[in-house]
């Protein structure tokens, strides 16, 4: 008999992943697809961090490492939180993962027991939810509006705080919204969280180099947090360097230890020679791939400029990350050729089908009636496939 077990049953399948799947078949086909789908830089490594990693391999840096990472990259990392965040942490309280997706996982994994209670701001990144389910715990939605710039607020969190609480977990900026909190906003959230004893915080960090605006606010930094948030980041957004796979979080010692001792059972450490690549990665000052961010935020005005011709879409502008988010609650239940509008999975259905650009549907990140567009593609490529859905949708306005 085959059967998979009733964990893996519970969880769904990553939507981001899902529609770059359905774009790359339809692709196959011979069909000019545009997919917005995937949150991956167009940019290559940059080549001071290639160099890096070609001579690691000549040192034969290939045999095993330390479960949380050499030392040295280690160091490395904590010199970035002391530079970047105003945070002291040690060699000894920071893990080095496969992906900051491992990191969010090692974090949830060592401090959720079944049944209690993860507090999820919408709209979260997609994994959030399904990280919960493995670990048997319970997600408490807090709805954030467009409204609200996607930004949950103090009082919203004091009002889904029970006993049972046990972790708060957001991104700052915001996957797939691209909100940005400010600083007073997050000391309003330590305030609620520091009433909570129990309560610690993942703090998703990992878009801090793509931000248009303003400073960039760890929450750790924040009265009375330090010991109460694990501070998440890695290298696949800010440095591209998605294939490489290397997150890494900071903590309070009790945690990363746990961390440490998980991942030692799981995938033990990562790549050496990503890790290599990392130090001179870090060790770089920030500047040195400010040429990312710029192109970013062009980009990203451009995406608010064609936004405007795209009859029922409404967002504000995002203040970090390569993501709009649009809300299309104007699209539901609308008849476009021989189906209806129900969802926001409807209608990117229909786009890819009908347009040819891939877009990925808001239910993937708790908010139904949204979508995200990912603008880390040319300026050609988002007029093109801005001007597809145009043409697909005006007609049934």
């Amino acid at each position: 008999m085959k059967y998979v077990s009733r964990r893996l049953e519970a969880m769904d399948e990553s939507q981001t992943i899902a529609m770059a799947r359905k774009s790359r078949e339809l692709a196959a086909q011979g069909l000019d697809v545009i997919s917005l789908t995937l949150g991956e830089p167009d940019f290559n490594t940059p080549d001071f961090i290639q160099e890096a990693a070609i001579e690691a391999i000549r040192q034969n840096y290939s045999h095993y490492t330390p479960i949380s990472g050499y030392l040295d990259l280690r160091e490395a990392i904590a010199r970035k939180f002391q530079r970047d965040n105003q945070l002291d942490y040690t060699a000894s309280q920071i893990v080095v993962s496969t992906g900051a997706k491992q990191s969010l996982a090692n974090a949830i994994l060592a401090l959720v027991d079944p049944g209690d209670e993860v507090i999820l701001p919408t709209p979260y990144w997609v994994s959030y939810k399904e990280m919960v389910k493995l670990a048997e715990g319970e997600s408490v939605f807090i709805e954030a509006t467009v409204d609200q710039g996607y930004r949950f607020d103090a009082e919203q969190l004091r009002g889904a705080l029970t006993p049972k609480s046990r972790v708060l977990m957001f991104s700052n900026p915001c996957n797939p919204s691209g909100a940005v909190y400010s600083r007073s906003e997050l000391e309003a959230i330590a305030a609620v969280v520091a009433e909570h004893p129990r309560l610690i915080v993942v703090s998703d960090e990992i878009y801090e180099l793509i931000r248009f605006e303003g400073e960039h606010v760890s929450f750790a930094t924040l009265p009375g947090m330090y010991e109460r948030t694990v501070t998440v980041n890695g290298l696949s957004k800010g440095f591209a360097m998605t294939g490489w796979r290397l997150g890494y979080l900071g903590a309070p010692q009790w945690i990363a230890s746990a961390c440490d001792k998980l991942q030692g059972q799981f995938t033990s450490a990562t790549c050496s020679i990503a890790q290599r690549a990392a130090i001179a990665a870090l060790e770089a000052p920030p500047s040195r791939v400010a040429y990312m961010v710029e192109a970013f935020a062009q980009r990203r005005a451009l995406t608010m400029e064609l936004l405007k011709t795209l009859p029922g879409f409404a967002a504000g502008e995002p203040g970090g990350a390569f993501y709009v988010f649009p809300h299309i609650g104007f699209w539901l239940g609308r008849r476009v050729e021989d189906r209806v509008i129900q969802s926001a999975d409807d209608l990117c259905m229909y786009l890819l089908e009908k347009a040819h650009v891939g877009l990925v549907p808001g239910e993937a990140f708790g908010s139904p009636e949204s979508l995200r567009i990912s603008y880390a593609t040319s300026e050609d490529r988002l007029r093109a496939a801005f001007e597809r859905i145009r043409q697909a949708l005006t007609p049934y306005c």
